[in-house]
Parts: C-alpha cells; structure tokens; sequence
C-alpha cells in the first residue's frame, strides 16, 4: 500500500494561505449563503483514505458514504495520510451537508469557495459546534471527522452533547458511539456515568453500553457495574450480552458468580 503524506509545511511551501482561526472559520463559512465552503486541517499520523474509504488505527475502516469515487477529491495513491479535507454545503445561508475526505488534492469546482488550511484547535471547534447547534444531517456527520483531528481533546464535548436532550436522538448516539472508538481512558468513565444517568432517553443509554463493549479492556469494568447496579433490566441485559462476547477474564468471572447465585 502506498502512502503519500502532505504536511502543513507542504502547504506553505505551495503558497496556500495559512492556518485560518475558530472565529474565522465560522465566520467565512457563514458569508456564503449558496454554495460549498473547503478547507483542509490536519489530521492524525494513523490516518488515511481514498475516495469514501478512511481507515484509522490499527485495522479500522469507515465509509462515508455510498459513492465508489469522490465529487471533490482526485488520488494518486491507495491510501493517502492527510489532510483532512472538509466540503460545507451551504443553501439559503444554512449548513446543510458535509463531505469528509483524507489526502489527495482538490478538484476544480466554479461553486466551491476555498478558505485554505485552517488550524486543527479551530477546525475541531467548528465540527463540535456544528454539532451542537446544527440538527439535521450536517450536525450528526460533523462528529466524525472530529474525532480524526490531530493533537485535540474532544470527549468532553462529545460528553456534553450526548447528554443534551435537546440535540437529536441521532446526533447524540453518534457522539456516544465514537466516545467508544476514542483510545482515552477519560471517554470510558463519561459512558459509564452515561449509562447510569436514568434521564438520558433509554436509545441513548443503551448506545452508551455498546460503546464500551468497543473499549474491550477499560470498557468491561464499567460493563460489569452496569450489571451489578442498575435498575434497568433491559441494560442489565444487554451489558450482559456484551461482557459475554468479550471472552475477558473478568466477565467470565462474573457470569459464574451470577450462576451460582441462581
């Protein structure tokens, strides 16, 4: 597989403008009211991607949409390392769609405005925003290309905004699903006070539970006091499941203690 890695000192070096701030981010984006906004943002070195396909970490792929070839983004390579490459679409001065990308180069377009590379600290805080304000589409797909940002700590806003009940169902099982996927220990301890918390609508706690069954070794211990403390049955129950599929020493343990309480 090849990799081609474009830095942020290749774009200086091409004479593309420099990092763009948070405020201005929004800002420029807001000023087109039809049409599609680009910018570029670094991303993490265990990233890459070719049309819709992006892979991360060790062996993990994601899709983002149906399409077998990009509408934006030509590629050279099998698997292309940065940057991240967002496409706003903008109608009647509203943020209606994204589209994301990794590496390759931009394609011509006489309907899509460019505002260069913008700093990972603003392109983060944009996406975030996006979903916390947005409600349709363009709120609940802003979540995943932020969690591919390089050098940011997002799992507190993704903790905020799954415990927002004003955000849509969708939106805040998005944000629980990829707190699972995030390799910090802080993300765990948020699902499980998540999956405690008896406000949040049951949806949204039980997508909590299957994001640590994600977490395999940090996500069982918070599995396991799913089982032994709530008062929800149906939790307990799907906890179980996922302790049961987890083949950890621990769950095992467990599922034997259960047993011989019978």
């Amino acid at each position: 597989m090849k990799h081609q890695t474009i830095t942020l000192m290749t774009f200086a070096a091409l004479g593309i403008p420099g990092a763009v701030g948070a405020q201005d981010v929004a800002g420029r984006v807001n000023s087109i009211r039809e049409g599609e906004v680009r910018m570029s943002f670094a991303l993490r070195p265990d990233v890459c991607g070719r049309n819709n396909g992006i892979s991360y970490g060790d062996r993990s792929n994601y899709s983002w949409n149906d399409r077998r070839s990009s509408r934006d983004v030509d590629y050279d390579f099998d698997c292309s390392t940065g940057p991240g490459r967002l496409v706003v679409v903008r109608r009647d001065g509203e943020t209606t769609d994204l589209r994301f990308y990794v590496g390759g180069r931009w394609r011509a377009s006489s309907i899509a405005t460019d505002i260069g590379t913008v700093s990972a600290q603003s392109a983060s805080s944009f996406l975030l925003r996006l979903a916390e304000t947005v409600d349709g589409k363009a709120g609940r797909e802003a979540i995943f290309p932020a969690t591919l940002i390089d050098s940011v700590t997002i799992w507190p806003s993704l903790i905020r905004i799954a415990r927002n009940d004003s955000r849509p169902r969708s939106t805040r099982e998005q944000a629980t699903f990829w707190l699972g996927q995030l390799a910090e220990e802080p993300a765990t301890r948020g699902l499980s006070e998540l999956v405690g918390d008896a406000a949040i609508d049951r949806e949204v706690r039980e997508s909590a539970i299957f994001a640590l069954s994600q977490r395999r070794g940090e996500g069982v211990p918070a599995l396991i006091n799913v089982v032994r403390t709530s008062k929800d049955p149906e939790l307990r129950k799907k906890a179980l499941f996922w302790l049961a599929n987890s083949k950890d020493p621990r769950a095992l343990d467990l599922i034997e203690e259960l047993l011989t309480k019978r």
